[in-house]
């Protein structure tokens, strides 16, 4: 059954009262596939301030992969690794390398989400199913979305262990100081050439989201490339999912190289929050984390015009922005500071994006320019361009 019939059989009629079938509570986890968890859990604690949570692993009676859970604040990272090569996760890492497979989803009802999902068309990934231990139950349940990505709906409110069943609590003496990473914001799917509405649609009848936000080519641009992009939300705005797809330009783009690399459609970035992103952010590149180029004095000069009526209420010092390369925009609401990671693996894919909301609810339209040179000036030095 292809994934996408949803929109093939038309079901615009299911999609009428839609909002109301798919209460999501937030994020639950993100689930990486990696070539090695147990290093990989260290990088992101000891670059990224994430802290030891909850293992699995042939200690705990897993003989087919373990998997390393860390967490700060809201956000929960799960890091999975195959033990054997008859695993079917070796297959995932062969063709895509290091990145995101499961995108999970807090849930009040796990049954209910897959049958309503399922029942407009999704392709069922994980049957409903209950997980027991000492501490409780969790029910979760999944379908497929673009790529090989898969959301799993995850009932919990009927557990208090550390994690999920079959996990126990991940005790470390070495546990770097967080570094003020509050919550995902947003995650951003990349799809390929002409399959942006396509997976629009499919948010739109199989989960009841809403495309609040679009832009096209002749907002995202610059003299070598373009995208266009349409912001999917669920119906109490805590789940935000971006879709990106590459428009014709005259060089390559960031999309396409995504594409190339990842050999397909996959999650681009993950958007986190902080409260305070110029000490976020000095604090990760004291811990080697790496940031887009900045853009040059001219866009720093100009923040006053851009912010507009919000430079009154301003509180951060542009200066001190400046030196981080930390980017400014503004809508109607207020502003927001955003800053993007350069590639967190070796191919030229996943990144990370540090994003602070001062009243803004947009993406940073006025960025995009500033932002795509940078990339691009990253692009010429892999020769990707």
């Amino acid at each position: 059954m292809d994934k996408l019939k949803s929109v093939e059989y038309g079901l615009e009629k299911i999609f009428e009262g839609a909002q109301d079938f798919l209460p999501l509570l937030g994020t639950d986890y993100v689930e990486f596939y990696v070539g090695n968890a147990k290093q990989s859990a260290h990088y992101y604690k000891t670059a990224f301030g994430f802290q030891s949570w909850a293992y699995k692993g042939l200690e705990t009676g897993s003989k087919d992969e373990v998997s390393y859970v860390l967490a700060q604040d809201k956000i929960r990272l799960v890091l999975t690794t195959p033990l054997n090569s008859q695993s079917p996760i070796n297959e995932h890492l062969k063709k895509h390398g290091d990145g995101i497979k499961v995108i999970a989803l807090w849930v009040e009802d796990a049954r209910k989400a897959f049958e309503e999902t399922t029942r407009r068309g999704a392709l069922p990934f994980m049957e409903p199913r209950v997980e027991k231990d000492a501490f409780g139950e969790v029910i979760r349940s999944g379908i497929h979305t673009y790529g090989e990505t898969v959301h799993i709906f995850v009932e919990r409110k009927n557990y208090n262990g550390a994690f999920l069943p079959g996990y126990v609590s991940w005790k470390s003496d070495y546990n770097p100081e967080p570094l003020g990473l509050k919550f995902i914001d947003h995650m951003v799917g990349n799809v390929d050439w002409g399959q942006m509405n396509t997976w629009v649609k499919w948010y739109e009848v199989v989960m009841g989201f809403e495309n609040f936000l679009s832009f096209d080519d002749t907002q995202i641009h610059t003299e070598y490339s373009a995208l266009m992009s349409k912001v999917m939300s669920n119906g109490n705005g805590r789940i935000k999912f971006p879709i990106n797809e590459p428009a014709k330009g005259n060089k390559r783009s960031q999309i396409e190289e995504y594409l190339d690399f990842y050999e397909g459609a996959g999650c681009q970035h993950i958007a986190v929050a902080t409260d305070d992103i110029i000490t976020t952010v000095a604090g990760l590149k004291a811990r080697g984390v790496e940031f887009l180029p900045p853009p040059p004095q001219a866009y720093y000069d100009d923040i006053p015009r851009r912010l507009g009526k919000h430079i009154q209420v301003m509180k951060e010092d542009i200066k001190k922005l400046q030196d981080l390369s930390i980017l400014v925009d503004a809508d109607e609401e207020g502003y927001l500071l955003q800053i993007f990671t350069k590639p967190v693996e070796d191919r030229p894919t996943l990144f990370f994006e540090i994003i602070q909301r001062m009243g803004a609810k947009g993406f940073g339209a006025g960025n995009f320019k500033a932002l795509f040179e940078s990339i691009e000036r990253e692009q010429a030095l892999r020769g990707t361009l």
